[in-house]
């Protein structure tokens, strides 16, 4: 490896620390499970919940029920760890649930999961397939039927977030040099594209859609990090 791409031993090290902490704290939150079984998936769940699974060498399948819409004021928690059908941890979000071999780590953003991976002992990493009744699931169905239109359909979705993010930075900029500290010093900017009439709603809506589709494809894009 060329030197110009070497980590330095200090900066190395950091990211290794700021990893183990983050991997304990995310540990830390899981609670027992109370033994209740996996609820079936039904349809009108479809944008408030997401279930994941796999089965390890130990022989037991095991799932991950994300509940969109949970939070620490409501009775299911966020997230959920089944082993065979049976809930045996839960916690809040982003969380790292204990496995045989690893450990599986959940996050997501306001579009939907963004994480779902087993990361086993060696470092090696695997995303969690997902039920074929979710919204990923679907997504999945679509990309091996139609790896084509697949892919157009995420690089439409990426230039979407991107003009998405240009307009947004324009009418931000303008909308900053109104006020008058601003403007004396850097002068009045008027955006080429304002934001106004259908565009305030068009815009947003665009680029909810496109992130959502992301995020249901399991591309968690550096646009929609958070």
């Amino acid at each position: 490896m060329p030197i110009a791409e070497q980590a330095h031993p200090t900066e190395r090290k950091g990211r290794t620390m700021f990893t183990d902490y983050k991997r304990r704290w995310q540990l830390s939150k899981v609670k027992p499970g109370d033994g209740t079984p996996l609820q079936p998936y039904r349809f009108w769940q479809l944008f408030a919940r997401s279930v994941f699974g796999l089965r390890l060498p130990d022989g037991h399948f095991y799932e991950v029920d994300v509940r969109h819409t949970a939070d620490s004021t409501t009775r299911r928690s966020p997230a959920s760890l089944y082993r065979d059908g049976v809930q045996i941890a839960r916690a809040g979000l982003p969380v790292t649930f204990p496995v045989p071999g690893g450990v599986i780590e959940v996050a997501k953003n306001q579009y939907g999961v963004k994480r779902i991976h087993h990361v086993r002992d060696d470092g090696t990493a695997q995303v969690l397939s997902p039920h074929p009744k979710s919204q990923e699931g679907r997504r999945a169905r679509f990309a091996e039927r139609f790896p084509r239109a697949s892919s157009a359909v995420g690089i439409a979705s990426v230039a979407v977030l991107v003009a998405v993010l240009v307009v947004s930075a324009l009418n931000g900029a303008a909308a900053l040099t109104t006020i008058d500290v601003v403007a004396e010093h850097v002068g009045r900017f008027t955006s080429p594209v304002p934001l106004t009439g259908w565009l305030k709603v068009a815009v947003p809506a665009a680029g909810f859609v496109a992130g959502l589709e992301r995020a249901t494809a399991l591309r968690s894009h550096w646009l929609l990090r958070g």
